[in-house]
């Protein structure tokens, strides 16, 4: 008799642990899901232009054949001190990737950008474009003269 009740307890006890109840719970929960494939489908790439020139105060502006070193150097200290708060040189952050920029952008592009990004937000489709797609984090004026940006946009060369 003990062998029987034994043997139906057994027999409950796995029955009832081959239930998986689903408890209600009050309050907030988080469902991770993959959501790449949605980004990927709903992302806009911001085009390749090198015929726009941008909003501000550089309308021509033709690169020597050769990098000037010194303006390079310049320009670098520059990039380092302020650029890199939110620009990597091959990595999206903040903003942009700056490697490879004039495969993208045109000089011109490049410095009514840093020269005047404020106008170029508010009048600039491509500027428009990367402000959507980085989060409409605005890029800031750093009150940069034009031999500063030139610098700069020197040293984005060597990149």
């Amino acid at each position: 008799m003990k062998k029987i009740v034994l043997s139906l307890a057994l027999g409950a006890m796995i029955i009832s642990c081959g239930e998986k109840k689903e408890e209600k719970k009050d309050g907030f929960e988080v469902n991770r899901t993959k959501t790449e494939e949605k980004k990927a489908e709903t992302k806009e790439e911001v085009p390749v232009d090198l015929t726009n020139k941008g909003v501000g105060p550089i309308t021509n502006l033709e690169f020597p054949e050769d990098i000037n070193e010194e303006m390079a150097a310049r320009g670098k200290a520059k990039f380092d001190a302020i650029c890199v708060a939110c620009h990597m040189i091959d990595k999206r952050m903040i903003g942009p990737a700056v490697k490879g920029v004039y495969d993208r952008r045109s000089p011109e592009w490049v410095m009514n950008m840093i020269l005047n990004p404020n106008g170029m937000l508010k009048e600039d489709p491509i500027a428009q474009a990367l402000l959507k797609e980085y989060n409409n984090a605005i890029m800031l004026d750093q009150n940069l003269t034009e031999e500063e940006a030139r610098d700069v946009a020197e040293y984005l060369r060597t990149l």
